[in-house]
């Protein structure tokens, strides 16, 4: 089997053909047209960005691929699932909130927007997989419903990861509430007594008869019946249900590569990084700071592990933003790793490498310039 191909397009536009022609021409040479969207449900991925971060994908990105989906006779849709801390995007009136301040609505992107594990996080499909970590990935329904997966996905630096791209789009993207906490933690949930009012929400919501109240009104978790499944953490609303943050970051990027294996798992895919605004950590930070490289371009894949080492080995080679130069200005810093200058204890190549082991891609890639 020879490298899997990834189509590449700078980010130099003209008046006869600008970005979002780009896009449109990218897409199509990756794939887009050999996918049968007559009357199939078509999830595209997004992260609609944490409110006061500005470094997210513009909409116009997702509603341009909306449009094309529709004229091929599909029925799009944009989503993104809740996020596992309490946040602006925690539970989907908010997400939903925050997701239409940042210019994702159904009049600027031609399509509905959903969130894809539900209102609290706790809507979600078991995918069996049966791999190294996960036995079966817990998959937003919106998303596990869906009859073909489009992922459009910000790369940029990540905090535990290194990057984050089509994988970490993917498979910590479309998780649930559940799914999240079994990412980024070995261990099962906890209860703060203190915040706890003892109003039984978690005991009514858990499947598995793990939490009950004591005689003093607190909640606690039997952990040999706990399954981990983050439903007691979705439903709180006083952060009495918490996480005990403990997985390291070459796990975390393991068990995102399987969720990712899950979320694309018999199903037609393709795959969009747009390597612009390369901000060092995750776009679910509240603000942005200044990029590590100058914007490189799109590209596309319907091999998500190849598209990541396209695109992480362009950050590589590009040189770096001048604020990463102020040591040695005559340094261009080519060939470094970008990544590891922003977060030294990261190494980006773990997930990428799990993803190949699992068969969810390849590190063998043909980068063909559109």
């Amino acid at each position: 089997m020879g490298p899997s191909e990834v189509y590449f397009t700078d980010m130099h536009s003209t008046s006869s053909l600008n970005l979002l022609k780009k896009l449109e021409r990218l897409v199509k040479a990756a794939g887009f047209d050999n996918i049968d969207f007559n009357r199939k449900m078509t999830a595209i991925k997004v992260h609609f960005g944490e409110p006061g971060n500005l470094a997210y994908l513009r909409p116009n990105f997702a509603a341009r691929v909306a449009a094309m989906v529709k004229e091929k006779g599909g029925k799009p849709y944009l989503t993104d699932c809740n996020t596992l801390y309490s946040g602006e995007r925690s539970n989907g009136p908010d997400h939903l909130d925050a997701a239409f301040s940042n210019g994702y609505n159904p009049l600027s992107a031609g399509c509905h927007v959903v969130i894809g594990d539900g209102i609290k996080g706790t809507d979600y499909r078991e995918i069996e997989v049966n791999l190294e970590y996960t036995l079966k990935a817990m998959i937003g329904t919106a998303i596990a419903d869906a009859d073909i997966i489009i992922s459009l996905s910000h790369f940029k630096g990540h905090e535990q990861t290194g990057f984050g791209g089509a994988l970490k789009n993917l498979g910590m993207g479309c998780a649930s509430v559940g799914g999240k906490l079994f990412q980024h933690s070995g261990n099962p949930p906890f209860i703060c007594p203190k915040n706890c009012t003892g109003c039984n929400i978690c005991v009514i919501n858990c499947a598995h008869d793990a939490v009950h109240l004591g005689d003093d009104r607190k909640a606690f978790i039997d952990n040999d019946k706990c399954t981990g499944c983050g439903q007691c953490v979705a439903v709180c609303q006083f952060d009495a249900a918490r996480v005990l943050w403990s997985s390291g970051g070459d796990t975390l990027s393991r068990k995102i590569a399987e969720y990712a294996y899950a979320v694309v798992k018999d199903k037609p895919a393709l795959h969009v990084n747009f390597i612009m605004d390369v901000s060092p950590d995750c776009d679910c930070w509240g603000h942005n700071d200044m990029p590590l490289v100058e914007d490189i371009g799109i590209a596309a894949s319907t091999d998500p592990v190849a598209l990541d080492k396209a695109c992480a080995d362009m950050v590589m080679e590009a040189p770096a933003a001048w604020h990463l130069r102020e040591k040695d200005k005559d340094n261009d810093l080519r060939g470094a790793d970008k990544f590891r200058i922003a977060h030294g204890n990261t190494d980006w190549n773990t997930g990428l490498h799990h993803g190949e082991k699992i068969k969810l891609g390849s590190l063998s890639y043909k980068l063909i310039r559109i």
